[in-house]
């Protein structure tokens, strides 16, 4: 069922792009939003904007201690988030035989085990409230997977994994768990907050064919804001609208796919996985079975 108005929402990495975003979006439906940053100065305009209805904290979500230490005290102090979204997260380009040991862990620090660290913080809050949302920002990368970027998808894949046991765990203490699979939208991912392997030269011909190039691009100057007439990529706050959407729902899915052309790929990655599993001879796909478009 939709949860009531006058929500409390904590959203972690804020401070730009989606997480900026959900947090904006929250704000304009007349919520309260605790929003976590890696910096005390970030969204400096938003709060001058919306005075105490933004609570700015810093926070490393790698760090689980610091976490757990953080969310009980917004709940002492502030009081139970209505709705967690779990938004903090890069994205690591790579063949994975140029995967440093360093490069895979701090990838799966934040992207997995930060989401886990803060969906672990609030549950014995959410179950004592008898109540809350769950938001678990994945991707369409999350049901397929691309070359050089193996790692990130399996990231989301393993958020996607816990979460859907997590969502049978808690949905009898009325905790709902969502997947916000997402496709391109013009934020920092693929920009100043992408992050590149060193290039071996094996892999130059297929880099050539995914990004034009031997070598990976130079985004440290990138900027969203100023793409092309011809960019595909949609704004956040398209994602953060879509979002609201689903938290209206009265029976929400678990997976809610929403920006351009992402339904388009997750319906590709799915009938090349079920092309793959027919391959074997022994394999029959379930009759009958024939899928639906979510709405997002």
């Amino acid at each position: 069922m939709p949860i009531s108005e006058n929500r409390l929402w904590f959203v972690t990495g804020a401070s730009r792009g989606l997480g900026r975003a959900f947090a904006e979006a929250a704000l304009r439906s007349g919520d309260q939003v605790v929003a976590t940053v890696r910096r005390a100065d970030a969204l400096t305009d938003l709060a001058y904007e919306w005075g105490d209805r933004l609570i700015r904290r810093e926070l490393d979500v790698t760090d689980r201690a610091a976490v757990t230490e953080l969310v009980d005290d917004v709940a002492d102090t502030v009081g139970t988030p209505d709705i967690v979204v779990n938004n903090a997260g890069y994205g690591l380009v790579g063949a994975t035989e140029e995967i440093s040991e360093a490069e895979a862990r701090a990838q799966f620090d934040t992207n997995f085990f930060g989401a886990l660290w803060v969906t672990q913080a609030v549950l014995p809050h959410l179950r004592t409230a008898g109540q809350g949302r769950i938001v678990q920002v994945s991707s369409v990368g999350a049901v397929g997977a691309m070359e050089f970027f193996g790692l990130y998808n399996a990231t989301k894949w393993a958020l996607e994994g816990f979460s859907v046991a997590l969502a049978q765990e808690v949905a009898p203490h009325g905790i709902g768990v969502h997947l916000l699979e997402l496709g391109g939208f013009a934020t920092d991912w693929f920009g100043r907050s992408m992050r590149f392997a060193e290039e071996n030269g094996a892999y130059d011909e297929l880099r050539e064919g995914i990004f034009a190039a031997p070598r990976y691009p130079d985004l440290s100057d990138a900027n969203p804001a100023e793409q092309g007439e011809d960019a595909t990529d949609a704004p956040p706050s398209i994602a953060a609208e879509s979002l609201l959407e689903l938290l209206e729902l009265t029976d929400p899915p678990l997976r809610w796919v929403a920006g351009p052309g992402a339904k388009d790929m997750v319906r590709m990655a799915l009938e090349a996985r079920r092309d793959d599993y027919e391959k074997d001879p022994g394999f029959t796909w379930p009759s009958g079975s024939t899928s639906t478009e979510t709405t997002a």
